[in-house]
């Protein structure tokens, strides 16, 4: 993966983000709209035959149902799955102001006391509108409250505000508030936690994004590094090649012995920048070859027991039924930085399984050393995340966090209750393994 294939998938993974912020916020209005008609009816009821004012309540039903048919097609709509574009969520919010403003000319106009509903149109808006739809907001409740003024007749109801909530205008004003303050807590908590979720989320895919553009960063670093090491490496390999077969090199045991071991030196420099360049997509004389997935992590362990000798190494191969699969020299760095840092942790024990659950390939390593430091724990897979103290440190899981994130898998680290650490990564097989061939094949 690029840098610009890194940010695009950054890209596509902010605007799905942002779509499920809508869908949620738009599902949280139609919720809000069916408590309004359930609220409206119980408020109708109750003016008409409870406190006897008369009201045309035949009219204000089917405003209602006007309102119940619109949420209908809200829910349909939601259920589509959508993006919610600002627009569809300002109509919804003017459809709402709309259906206020005719239930409020019916019952009195601006001398409602419900009149003050409003505020929890705009403050909605304020929350989950861009700036010009909530001033559009603004303005259309301005000019609606405005016209229930001039046009509205208000209902033949003294205010009789000296008898405190005797009055039912007063009575009225404290529900109103009441019915404000509670859905504005309620439903204002649950759209800014929505929003809270979608920015987390986001900054977690651009730190994504970051991280795999330093991970493109090293490759090209290590890539044009393992360039300029092949061809010193090659001359080295030739002038030893040549001083094994001088006479003062071969009468002497002790300069031939340290001339062979020079040249398998030399021979593992250049598999290292082998794997470097093959790593990066740029093989150079040798070939991936195809093996199998036992196989494979069988020759992965032998490899890395005669680079890191250990008595207390232990290594069991439970992967079962065979695949073949393209021998990966990704791979092999990410177990050998796994086994790596859990030899340098404890010396002494370290244990490799590799099993299969599913479709899925399980490598587990487990050490008796001191585990993840509990500050570190939460931030292990970040580069530099590291607790050896020297520069660099903490790249190892850096990479083996990256590998398996590109392969499509994951990587879980603990620290067990019976001491040590673990590491588990869980690898796709579609991504690592061959088709297997038919018996007509």
């Amino acid at each position: 993966m690029n840098a610009a294939h890194a940010s695009s998938a950054a890209s596509h993974a902010a605007v799905d983000l942002n779509q499920a912020a809508g869908l949620k916020n738009l599902l949280q209005l139609i919720q809000l709209r069916w408590i309004a008609v359930f609220g409206q009816v119980v408020t109708i009821l109750v003016v008409h035959h409870g406190l006897n004012i008369v009201i045309p309540i035949q009219q204000m039903f089917a405003v209602l149902a006007g309102l119940v048919a619109f949420n209908v097609v809200a829910l349909l709509r939601w259920r589509t799955r959508l993006r919610v574009m600002d627009a569809e969520l300002l109509l919804a919010l003017l459809v709402d102001v709309g259906a206020l403003t005719a239930q409020l000319y019916l019952s009195g106009g601006a001398t409602n006391p419900f009149v003050f509903l409003y505020l929890l149109q705009v403050i909605l808006g304020a929350v989950l509108l861009p700036a010009w739809a909530t001033w559009t907001m603004v303005g259309v409740s301005t000019l609606c409250f405005a016209g229930l003024a001039v046009f509205a007749q208000p209902l033949p109801l003294s205010p009789d505000l000296h008898q405190g909530l005797a009055s039912p205008y007063m009575l009225g004003m404290l529900v109103c508030f009441a019915l404000n303050a509670a859905l504005l807590v309620t439903f204002i908590t649950r759209i800014v936690a929505n929003l809270r979720e979608r920015d987390l989320r986001l900054a977690a895919l651009r730190q994504r994004a970051a991280e795999e553009e330093h991970v493109v960063r090293m490759g090209l670093l290590a890539s044009g590094a393992a360039h300029e090491l092949g061809t010193p490496l090659s001359t080295l390999a030739v002038i030893l090649g040549d001083w094994q077969h001088l006479p003062h090199f071969s009468s002497e045991p002790e300069l031939a012995e340290e001339v062979a071991e020079m040249q398998a030196q030399v021979a593992r420099c250049k598999s290292i920048v082998s794997g470097i360049l093959l790593s990066a997509g740029e093989a150079r004389s040798e070939s991936s070859g195809e093996t199998t997935v036992c196989a494979f992590l069988d020759g992965v362990v032998d490899a890395w027991r005669q680079r890191r000798p250990s008595k207390g190494f232990s290594y069991h191969n439970r992967f079962g039924h065979d695949l073949p699969m393209v021998s990966d020299s990704a791979i092999k760095q990410m177990i050998g930085n796994v086994l790596d840092n859990a030899l340098e942790a404890s010396p002494e024990a370290v244990h490799f399984e590799a099993s299969r659950e599913g479709d899925a390939l399980v490598l587990t390593v487990r050490d008796e050393g001191p585990g993840f430091a509990a500050h570190l724990l939460p931030h292990v897979g970040r580069p530099y995340q590291s607790t050896k103290g020297r520069p660099g440190g903490g790249l190892g899981l850096f990479l083996v966090f990256n590998v398996a994130r590109t392969l499509g898998g994951t990587v879980a680290v603990r620290n067990p209750a019976e001491g040590g650490a673990e590491v588990r990564i869980t690898l796709p097989l579609a991504a690592i393994t061959l088709p297997e061939e038919g018996p007509n094949r």
